[in-house]
């Protein structure tokens, strides 16, 4: 019985994927809906990523582990964060699919047996990277304000 109600939302998970990431087909390019609701500013954005987190969310409920949800949610960051720069962002979200990964995560954990246990390593790497990330900004901004009171200050 767990098995085929698993099977039935693994389904649903997978026919919400494809509309948003392999609906659509032209000269053999397929496309979805995600990357035609971020030419829509900001909405089109939102839209996007709260419909893919809904899918992870969705994946979380019925059983899938710290783990495979921790790369699964890194998957819909990136696709938000990079899908959101301007040009850059529209070329990305036509060949990122991040709906597709994660599914291709789930049939992973579900039936095969993959990416089990827990998260906390990704997490602490993550974090990890991020405080390095959040250095070098920082680093990056003292050294363009010192440039600037030179270049300010040579001018006067």
């Amino acid at each position: 019985m767990y098995l085929v109600q698993k099977e039935k939302d693994f389904a649903w998970i997978e026919r919400a994927s494809t509309l948003l990431d392999n609906k659509f087909n032209i000269g053999g390019f397929r496309f979805g809906l995600d990357p035609l609701l971020n030419l829509i500013p900001y909405a089109g954005q939102f839209a996007s990523f709260g419909m893919s987190l809904g899918l992870v969310i969705v994946m979380i409920r019925n059983g899938a582990g710290s783990n495979v949800a921790v790369k699964m949610l890194l998957n819909v960051l990136t696709d938000a964060l990079l899908g959101s720069i301007p040009f850059i962002g529209y070329a990305f979200d036509f060949f990122n699919k991040a709906n597709k990964k994660n599914v291709n995560l789930l049939r992973e954990h579900y039936f095969e047996g993959k990416h089990q246990g827990s998260a906390k390593g990704l997490l602490i790497a993550l974090f990890i990277i991020i405080v390095l990330l959040c250095v070098g900004v920082f680093y990056l901004m003292w050294f363009i304000a010192e440039w600037l009171f030179t270049v300010l200050g040579n001018l006067f």
